[in-house]
């Protein structure tokens, strides 16, 4: 019988080796899905709806971390929205990343307070910094374009 329960063992234990590296290798094994949102970008002088996006909602450390990478692309209209538990200066890095992204940090009140452009080819891990509660990532150059800059405010409702 003890024979029998070394060798459970060892078989328990090679399974959790193998999982852990596959977690360890992707870890979007973690992720069990996302929540939507739809983000609304605002002149913050006029109130003019600037821009919508439909992003997913990373609230959790496991989605926080992985972000966008091993996505392949990201629509016109979608993105992420990281979501803090607290107010406080985050920086974010472009890991495994095919595009590049606008990193958009916001103050808890939605006020839009830096913006960064990141290239896919950014020197590996370079660190874009910014302060908020929340920060927006979407496609290169989204907020050029539909002219969001700091001052605006990103609204949008989290159940």
């Amino acid at each position: 019988m003890n024979r029998r329960l070394l060798a459970i063992a060892g078989a328990l234990a090679a399974l959790a080796l193998l999982i852990a590296a596959a977690i360890a290798a992707n870890p979007t094994l973690l992720i069990a899905g996302y929540d939507t949102a739809t983000v609304e970008a605002v002149d913050g002088e006029t109130g003019e709806s600037l821009a919508t996006v439909e992003a997913r909602v990373a609230d959790g450390l496991a989605k926080r971390y992985v972000g966008l990478s091993e996505t392949d692309d990201l629509a016109a209209d979608g993105g992420l929205l990281f979501v803090h538990g607290e107010a406080g200066e985050h920086a974010y890095v472009m890991r495994d990343m095919a595009f590049g992204l606008d990193i958009v940090f916001v103050a808890p009140n939605g006020t839009v307070t830096q913006i960064h452009e990141a290239a896919p080819d950014s020197r590996p891990y370079t660190r874009y910094r910014g302060t908020g509660r929340y920060v927006l990532e979407v496609p290169r150059g989204w907020s050029e374009r539909n002219g969001v800059e700091p001052g605006d405010r990103l609204v949008f409702d989290l159940d």
